[in-house]
């Protein structure tokens, strides 16, 4: 029989080895990297629990406190609309005054949201991008290794390996 040279098992040996080595660090950089994407993330999501929040409950107060005042001011003004003709151009006015700061208010509390879950969204894609791209190496590695056994194993199998795999063979 033929008998392989012991420097081949050495050899094989000492590459497996290696991407075994390769390997490890490849997860332990992918879990330094979810570690500092899952950091910023916990950051955000704090400065969102500081910020927004408390702003979202004083917009409602306002909100709480503007709408009585709105409905009084609307009942009280069709009770007495005869006596205030004159003066209806003063009570627009004061009307529009309201309602302006109202809707700054909301544009407000708008942009602070829009602003949290675009930093969200941006942390979410970070961390997906993180996480991705090392599990693509690791599977090229993993893929060369495996062509890496077929050689290894012998040319016949090789053969008989990619015909059976037809056009789905890369």
């Amino acid at each position: 029989m033929h008998e392989i040279p012991q420097w081949v098992y050495i050899l094989f040996t000492a590459v497996t080895a290696f991407g075994v080595l390769l390997q490890a660090a490849v997860l332990l950089g992918m879990l330094i990297a979810l570690k500092g994407a899952l950091g910023r993330l916990d950051q955000v999501s704090r400065m969102a629990e500081e910020h927004v929040i408390p702003t979202l409950q004083s917009a409602r107060k306002l909100l709480d406190d503007v709408s009585p005042k709105l409905k009084t001011a609307a009942q009280n003004m069709l009770q007495v609309s005869e006596t205030l003709r004159s003066q209806s151009g003063h009570v627009g006015e004061a009307v529009d005054d309201l309602l302006k700061k109202t809707e700054a208010q909301a544009d407000r509390i708008d942009e602070m949201v829009t602003g949290t879950l675009n930093s969200i969204a941006h942390a979410t894609a970070t961390l997906q991008r993180t996480v991705a791209a090392p599990v693509r190496q690791a599977n090229a590695i993993f893929n060369g290794l495996r062509a890496s056994f077929d050689v290894f194993r012998g040319g016949r199998e090789r053969v008989a390996h990619s015909a059976a795999d037809g056009d789905q063979f890369v």
